[in-house]
């Protein structure tokens, strides 16, 4: 009898594990199922979610040909909208008007060559911009807004202009656009220097400058056709900008310029624009005075443009920034 439950047992026992075993079997499969149905899908998706960005792309690209200047076109809507308070402010002539290198000088009808300069051993070929005639909230923030390391030089203060010495103050770097007399203008400024100014006005005027701009390090000539072409003014202006320890860098608003004399008569390098960029203010020449001052920091090793605080000027700016990855944009205490 014992050994007959024994077996009975054993029966019982195997056709257990059976069980078992077809159970882990049935289990096994349908997990092998659910993962490869999982990873399948997934493939599948991954697939579909690539061929549906394909076919984005592809409408992108046809749209763009279709519209080729609607990027452009959002990009300076942008600008423009940053620039509203500029071209406000551009509008009313007695609160801004522009020398832009004595247009109104019928002298001046040309530029003048720059002078050729020893070649810097820079990384890159060195291009700084000064952006003269700054005077108001707008305009600063108008050119800060483009992201650009630019120099902006400061008219002193004036009854149209009242606060940019103090806007000045705020910023960590700027020149001075110091009025200078011009052969022929017809919008001076207040306080303007003249040639027959004497050696102690001069120096005046030029201490006094540097008493409501105390960060300035550089000063440019704002007109000057006819102050910048006498030697005697140019000594008077050199020797009280000296004295104050202020570095003049020549506008070259005239061929007939004493400056660089002057310079080597006391012993400093003479600093000069090599390019106006916005000589005439439309933007595509003022495209190309760019392109024209970045290949002349490519050939000298650096170089100086001077513009205004124009719509089409920076609108210009803007869109060359890729331009500008030949060469390394600085202010001008960088050259």
């Amino acid at each position: 009898m014992a050994k007959r439950k024994t077996t009975k047992s054993k029966k019982n026992n195997s056709k257990l594990l059976n069980y078992i075993a077809w159970f882990l079997a049935i289990v096994a499969l349908a997990l092998t199922s659910f993962i490869g149905g999982y990873y399948l899908g997934y493939d599948n998706a991954k697939h579909e979610l690539k061929t549906h960005e394909h076919k984005k792309a592809n409408i992108v690209k046809k749209l763009e040909k279709k519209v080729p200047k609607i990027t452009s076109l959002h990009k300076e809507k942008n600008i423009n909208k940053r620039l509203k308070e500029v071209l406000k402010k551009e509008k009313k002539k007695k609160e801004y008007i522009s020398a832009s290198h004595e247009l109104d000088d019928n002298t001046v009808k040309d530029e003048p060559k720059p002078l050729p300069a020893k070649k810097h051993l820079f990384h890159k070929p060195r291009l700084a911009i000064i952006i003269d005639d700054v005077g108001s909230k707008s305009q600063i923030k108008a050119i800060k807004s483009l992201h650009l390391p630019l120099t902006m030089s400061f008219l002193p203060p004036s009854k149209a202009r009242p606060n940019t010495a103090k806007l000045a103050a705020k910023e960590t770097f700027y020149m001075v656009h110091l009025p200078m007399e011009a052969q022929h203008f017809n919008a001076e400024e207040p306080d303007t220097l003249r040639v027959s100014d004497s050696q102690k006005k001069v120096y005046n005027r030029i201490k006094y400058i540097k008493k409501i701009f105390p960060k300035v390090k550089y000063i440019n000539n704002h007109t000057g056709s006819k102050f910048t072409s006498n030697q005697t003014a140019m000594n008077n202006l050199i020797s009280a900008l000296n004295k104050n320890h202020i570095t003049f860098i020549d506008s070259r608003t005239t061929s007939k310029t004493k400056a660089p004399l002057v310079s080597k008569n006391f012993h400093l390098k003479y600093i000069s624009r090599d390019v106006f960029l916005d000589h005439h203010t439309d933007k595509p020449y003022i495209l190309k005075q760019i392109k024209i001052a970045i290949e002349v920091a490519k050939r000298k090793g650096s170089a100086i443009a001077i513009g205004h605080p124009h719509k089409n000027t920076l609108q210009a700016l803007s869109e060359s920034k890729k331009l500008f990855k030949d060469v390394e944009l600085v202010q001008v205490n960088k050259l």
